[in-house]
């Protein structure tokens, strides 16, 4: 069990990412559910039950779902399927924390991933967040395009913005779970989610889930060389990032989960003294017996 970086601001905003293995959910709750709640003992936040990513594998993608492009072209989400598989990952581009560091990872994971964006698969990026502009996604989509360094592969690359009837249809077959919650003005500007990008065939069915922020190079090749015969691969350990604000005034997760963290912290050291203490008091008494047999055959 590990636990994100703590960011402060000049409006005491915090901006938590835990990693806990915890039961998936698949509930995307209503758009304008902001009630965080309080929680009892070390449970997740009540916000974060309403969260996560259940993996829906075998699931038909709505290919009708209509977006906007990076260009301002409207899209149908079926035109990236039918040739080559894809890489999909439901975030939004002004997230403060998390989902930089999802594209991050996946970016880190495609530069070691010798296939070709674009001839041998996609990468397609749908916003959940319907404010956003095709502005936006064409800035997001340049700054990953030169951190991948090959502009050459431009081409697959995908940033789309769309409204909120596709957004659902897509996540919901994903199994994305995401709730909208006050940023740190008081309005409703931040999601909390968690971290996670899917495989999907040539067919669009999703054909795995790789969860978290960072991604193994050979796993999301072996992935997309599956998907692109459309098979279908198996579920991962339920292993979910989060990322969400609140306001430390007015909430009380902060020490709920920094317990959480704490009480695994203390079970991992606990564990690893134990561990050492056993292998030495092994050594010794290997050496104990060692001198006791030269010493009886002296």
């Amino acid at each position: 069990m590990r636990h994100g970086r703590t960011i402060r601001s000049g409006w005491q905003t915090v901006i938590l990412c835990v990693l806990l293995s915890v039961p998936l959910f698949a509930q995307v709750s209503s758009y304008g559910d902001k009630q965080s709640g309080d929680n009892s003992g070390d449970q997740l936040p009540q916000v974060l039950q309403k969260v996560g990513v259940s993996q829906h594998l075998n699931q038909q993608l709505p290919l009708d779902a209509t977006f906007v492009d990076d260009t301002g072209k409207t899209v149908k989400l079926g035109d990236y399927f039918g040739k080559h598989p894809a890489i999909l990952s439901m975030v939004y581009y002004n997230c403060p924390m998390l989902c930089s560091e999802e594209l991050d990872g996946l970016t880190g994971a495609l530069e070691m991933v010798k296939l070709t964006p674009g001839k041998d698969f996609d990468v397609v990026i749908v916003s959940i967040d319907p404010s956003e502009t095709p502005e936006l996604a064409a800035a997001k989509k340049a700054f990953y395009v030169k951190r991948y360094g090959r502009p050459e592969t431009a081409s697959g690359w995908h940033f789309l913005t769309g409204q909120r009837p596709a957004i659902d249809a897509v996540t919901n077959a994903v199994g994305f779970g995401y709730v909208k919650v006050p940023g740190p003005d008081g309005k409703l500007t931040q999601f909390a989610h968690a971290s996670s990008i899917e495989i999907v065939t040539t067919d669009g069915k999703l054909a795995q889930y790789y969860l978290g922020v960072e991604y193994s190079p050979k796993d999301v090749l072996l992935g997309l060389i599956d998907a692109s015969g459309n098979k279908i691969g198996s579920p991962v350990a339920n292993i979910l990032t989060y990322c969400y604000h609140y306001d430390p005034q007015t909430n009380k997760q902060s020490l709920r989960i920094a317990r959480v963290v704490q009480f695994g912290g203390m079970v991992t050291v606990a564990g690893l003294g134990g561990f050492m203490f056993l292998m030495f008091r092994r050594d010794v008494n290997s050496a104990r017996k060692h001198d006791l047999t030269k010493k009886e055959n002296g």
